[in-house]
């Protein structure tokens, strides 16, 4: 299973847009890429599938179990020709003080050789023991070559090979210059999402050409082709069907709602259920369902557009009146409250929960969170019925109480 861990010695290094353009620059070269992302993250994974033309998988330390992680890699690297993990943070970046969650310990469990992104701005000889630094803390995993980022010129870039190539055995495999055709738009909770920008496509298209010109693709397949064979992932019962009739679940998807794990999706699907897209922006009525599943993204940019769609949320509303299950969290429960307020605006939403969503200058919840059950809970959150399921948090809004006798919908 030939791949690459594409990792950084700190954030903001630039990975995740060179991540993006190996895989476009790849894809368009005509190889078969499968993108994984490590951590809990909706948008980098909407630009990498988009990159490569394969849905983008998530693997994650906490969410996860480690043999869960071995064979969903496995799975999702059947019928590719090369793998790319992307990182989060920096290599050495995690929540456990002996490393064991951090992106060097998932590079060392898949047997990844890793190409770390050095951000070289201001940067000469220091780039030396930086890289020396980073082989040398943890012997257990490869450092196979290193892109540098954010080249001030040619100049720069020879000085820096040079350095490299004088002291230390890690080949360079790409130095980019700075240029804003690898610049992609941020907001509070990151990027801005593929899905809200109508030229993602040609912006992909333009840093594939970029990363052709800057990166050696063939010395990268090369590097991939040294991956370790990790060991084969237990074998695991396919999950049943419930029952025997098929059910259809619709799910908001747009520019306003995108945030899903493929493999959330997929699960859904290997349990006999029928995905039907709708767009809450665009759409006057539901179509036909048995339930609806609200994902997150950034409603609070689209807010004028969501409550000008009366009859959309008329719709939601009176199907969840109706007694109709809904499945909500992120964007998709800030478009169920009565209300959404943000910078100094407040505007109409579903009305299904009795309450003003506010969106906030910080974050209100940012973390990993675990979730324990009560009677009143409709499914179970644990795996055997001991240990609490685990999830993550990251959002800037916060449900307020309506007084009662109020009414905002």
């Amino acid at each position: 299973m030939p791949h690459l861990y594409i990792s950084a010695a700190h954030k903001s290094s630039g990975k995740t847009t060179l991540s993006i353009g190996i895989c476009a620059a790849l894809s368009a070269a005509g190889d078969r890429v499968q993108p994984f992302k490590k951590g809990p993250d909706y948008i980098d994974p909407l630009w990498l599938g988009q990159a490569a033309g394969r849905a983008c998988h998530n693997l994650d330390f906490y969410t996860m179990q480690r043999a869960e992680i071995s064979e969903l890699f496995a799975d999702k690297m059947r019928g590719a020709e090369i793998g790319l993990v992307e990182g989060n943070k920096g290599l050495y970046d995690g929540l456990a003080l002996d490393g064991s969650n951090s992106n060097a310990a998932l590079a060392a469990q898949l047997g990844s050789p890793i190409v770390l992104v050095l951000d070289s701005q201001g940067m000469t000889r220091g780039v030396a023991p930086l890289i020396l630094g980073y082989q040398a803390f943890d012997p257990g995993i490869r450092i196979a070559g290193v892109i540098l980022n954010k080249v001030g010129g040619s100049r720069h870039e020879a000085k820096l090979r040079a350095v490299i190539e004088h002291y230390t055995d890690v080949p360079v495999v790409g130095a980019v210059q700075r240029s804003d055709d690898l610049v992609i738009s941020e907001r509070h909770l990151g990027l801005v999402p593929s899905n809200e920008l109508s030229g993602g496509r040609l912006h992909i298209d333009r840093m594939a050409r970029l990363i052709r010109d800057a990166v050696d693709l063939t010395m990268l397949r090369t590097l991939a082709a040294t991956a370790k064979v990790p060991p084969p992932p237990p074998v695991t019962p396919s999950a049943a069907a419930v029952g025997t009739d098929r059910v259809r679940i619709a799910y908001a998807s747009d520019s306003a709602f995108g945030f899903y794990y493929a493999g959330d999706l997929e699960a859904l699907q290997a349990a006999a259920a029928e995905l039907v897209p709708f767009s809450p922006l665009h759409d006057r009525d539901l179509p036909v369902c048995d339930g609806l599943f609200l994902g997150g993204g950034f409603p609070e940019t689209h807010m004028d557009d969501l409550e000008h769609n009366s009859a959309m949320r008329a719709a939601v509303a009176a199907f969840i009146e109706r007694g109709g299950p809904v499945y909500a969290e992120c964007g998709g429960l800030m478009y169920l409250g009565d209300s959404l307020t943000w910078d100094g605006k407040t505007r109409k939403m579903a009305g299904a929960i009795p309450a003003q969503v506010v969106m906030h200058p910080k974050p209100q919840g940012r973390g990993y969170v675990r979730l324990r059950e009560t009677a009143t809970h409709p499914w179970p959150l644990s795996i055997d019925g001991s240990e609490p399921i685990s999830a993550h948090e990251f959002h800037y809004s916060a449900l307020r109480r309506v007084p009662e006798g109020l009414d905002f919908a």
